[in-house]
């Protein structure tokens, strides 16, 4: 049968910043006939592109590595100002099963992959969620701690040699993690307001780490252009925390806090269940049944 992976690549790169550099991702994100580039979001503020392509397992490890190599090429972190946490050029780098595939496999590929990209470019990696050696390194936000800046130090502390690679960071490259993990969702809710102080107490009683909704990573930003603020999140297990969930508490602590929700945003792409849950919950939806009652899921 046939097997399909996702990855969902990040990038230290808006396309608002750099376009030609966004647009050569995308270029290589098409090369291949067996992997399909599903989205390609860039955010100016963040100074990052995340992008979503699925395919052959094949077709998605060597595109995945083309990319690395590209943005190894075009990115100086040396240079890289932007809200969003960022240690490398290309940042995140992981795998997830969709079809006919198994975590144990993307844990493997995140390998090669990794150990590819060093013996290559160069570029030293941390294993990161299902791919961790360590436990403290299966959560992203302790593995990319100290950021770009505070990387080298970081490095030469007895716990945190990378996986793959060397003490030291590519000289314009920087660091990246990569892994294989779950399906998640990364949602992000903008206010009505100019103080990031909200948005980041917002995030604080969110987030599971300090007692929150489980399964929820959340920050706080500041979005200067449009002079808003914007709470950022990845829901790693929807089925746990939905976007319901977690829109409802923003919405009422915003109001806590002297302000509103102006918007909510998605990054990247999401599974149809995470939206139906959304359905059921605000429509209170008796018996609802998607593979019965919703056409398209008739039609399949």
């Amino acid at each position: 049968m046939k097997k399909i992976i996702e990855t969902i690549p990040n990038f230290s790169v808006a396309r608002e910043r750099d376009e030609e550099t966004f647009n050569g991702l995308v270029d290589i994100s098409k090369s291949r006939d067996d992997v399909i580039l599903l989205d390609a979001q860039s955010d100016p503020d963040h100074n990052r592109s995340v992008f979503t392509l699925i395919g052959s397992p094949e077709g998605v490890e060597e595109v995945a590595f083309q990319l690395t190599k590209f943005a190894s090429e075009h990115i100086d972190m040396n240079h890289h100002h932007g809200e969003h946490s960022r240690m490398g050029a290309t940042d995140v780098l992981p795998f997830v099963p969709t079809l006919n595939t198994t975590t144990e496999e993307c844990v493997e590929m995140s390998k090669r992959v990794a150990k590819r990209i060093w013996e290559e470019l160069k570029i030293p990696s941390f294993l990161y969620e299902e791919s961790a050696t360590k436990p403290e390194r299966k959560n992203l936000a302790t593995v990319r701690k100290g950021q770009w800046e505070g990387m080298p130090e970081k490095l030469k502390q007895e716990d945190w040699a990378p996986d793959f690679g060397e003490r030291e960071m590519h000289p314009t490259a920087g660091i990246m993690a990569i892994g294989a993990r779950k399906c998640l969702v990364a949602f992000n809710v903008n206010l009505k307001t100019s103080d990031v102080e909200i948005a980041k107490k917002i995030a604080s009683e969110i987030r599971e780490s300090n007692g929150g909704f489980k399964e929820v990573k959340a920050m706080g930003f500041s979005l200067d252009d449009r002079g808003i603020t914007q709470v950022s999140m990845n829901l790693c297990d929807y089925n746990v925390s939905g976007m319901h969930i977690v829109f409802d508490k923003i919405s009422e602590l915003a109001q806590k806090y002297g302000t509103e929700v102006l918007e909510s945003e998605l990054v990247g792409t999401a599974p149809a269940k995470a939206f139906l849950d959304v359905c059921e919950h605000y429509l209170k939806l008796k018996d609802f049944d998607a593979f019965k009652q919703m056409m398209e899921y008739r039609l399949l």
